[in-house]
Order: structure tokens, then sequence, then C-alpha cells
């Protein structure tokens, strides 16, 4: 298992790197945005690391020009930016999960091990789910409403991919974060809310009928009318 470290303090990427290889994993580093963005996609790793706060380039723009390239390598951002409101900023950007220093290693070390297993979990569910005139194709990583097809974000993929592993039953918003982040469900945390709302106008154009409904106190279901 190969990961990448886009850390600019020295301390820090070294503590890292060290209790990573010492749980068995190959360990890359780099020391700015450019050059991580560089090695990011050049080489194939099953997680990257990323402070933010990078020279040459930060890490929102590394995050963002991986997305744009459809690059889904699970990205767990490590910040000294720790509010809320900066961790929304951090998951809605494409992050899979964000962890703020000061951090302990073993809680570093255990959420790395979930966001590696979890994406070598894709492997083995189906392909392709379909409900109503909505297809979702894991391996091609499209989604097609009708004969359209949609541009989605990694996280409105994933959001919309357990929707329909789930289809007409009501999944709460605890449940969605989780999966879909594998991070600690902070209640006064809106980028459900910010995603569900931006899948939703993407699959229902031209008055079509909404698949998305709002369950108040429960969560959300994906069902017809």
């Amino acid at each position: 298992m190969k990961i990448l470290i886009i850390e600019d303090d020295l301390t820090t990427r070294e503590f890292v790197a060290r209790g990573l290889r010492e749980q068995g994993f190959v360990v890359d580093e780099a020391e700015d945005g450019h050059q991580g963005l560089m090695m990011a996609t050049r080489c194939e790793y099953q997680l990257i690391i990323l402070d933010r706060m990078l020279p040459q380039l930060d890490g929102l723009k590394v995050l963002g020009a991986l997305r744009a390239t459809e690059n889904h390598t699970p990205v767990l951002i490590l910040s000294a930016m720790d509010s809320v409101e900066d961790r929304v900023i951090g998951l809605t950007a494409g992050s899979d999960d964000y962890l703020t220093k000061p951090f302990a290693l073993a809680e570093l070390v255990a959420r790395a091990n979930i966001l590696v297993k979890r994406n070598q979990l894709v492997a083995t569910v189906l392909s392709e789910y379909s409900y109503d005139d909505l297809r979702l194709d894991i391996k091609s990583h499209r989604v097609w409403r009708g004969s359209r097809l949609i541009n989605l974000q990694q996280k409105e993929f994933l959001l919309l991919q357990y929707l329909m592993e789930h289809v007409e039953s009501v999944v709460s918003r605890m449940s969605l974060f989780e999966s879909v982040w594998s991070y600690h469900f902070d209640p006064k945390t809106n980028v459900i809310d910010v995603h569900i709302a931006n899948l939703r106008k993407k699959l229902e154009l031209d008055g079509e009928p909404s698949l998305i409904h709002t369950v108040r106190g429960a969560g959300y279901v994906l069902r017809r009318v």
C-alpha cells in the first residue's frame, strides 16, 4: 500500500511518514503543493495526506486539480485550520477526511487504514445501480438520467451511490456523512445539505421528477413520488 504525504513542515512530515512505515505502508513525501501534485498525477497511491497551507500551491488547489482530472484517490486533509467552516470547506472541496493539528498519530493511522480499506471495497460491490430512469456505473464513474450524462463531483457520486444502495429506505444524515467521509459527525456541519442540494440540481433538470426527498427529522430517501 502506497501513501503520499504532501506537507511542508519537515518535523510533521517525517513523524507521519515514520508512523505509517511502521504500519507497513510505502510512503512518498512531497514538501510543497506543486511537487505533490506532480507526484500524485504520475504515480498511483492508495491515499494522499494533504496539508492545506502549502508553499507554491495550496492544498485546496492541489485537491481541486486532482478531482478536476478524475483522480479519485482518497485524500485526508491534515491541517491546523480547525474551525467548523474550515472543515466544511475542506470536505466540500473533495477530501475524504479532515484531521486537525495537533493530532495523535494513532488516530491518523486508524483513519488512513479506514480510507484505504474502504477504497479497496469498491471493487467488491456491484458495478452498476439503476432506479427508475437513473443509472450509476461505478467502474466508469458515470451517472445517467435517461440518455442524459450527468457530471458529478466525487462526493456527489458517492452520496448518490449510497442512496441507490439503500433505495426507498430513509438514510440519516449521520449515516451518509460517515459512509462518504469516514469522519466523526458534527451536527453543526452542513456539508451534507450542500452536497444534496447540488446533487438535486444536477438530477432534476427540465422539469424531471424529483427522486431525492427530505424526510424531516430523519434524513433522505431515493424514491419515486
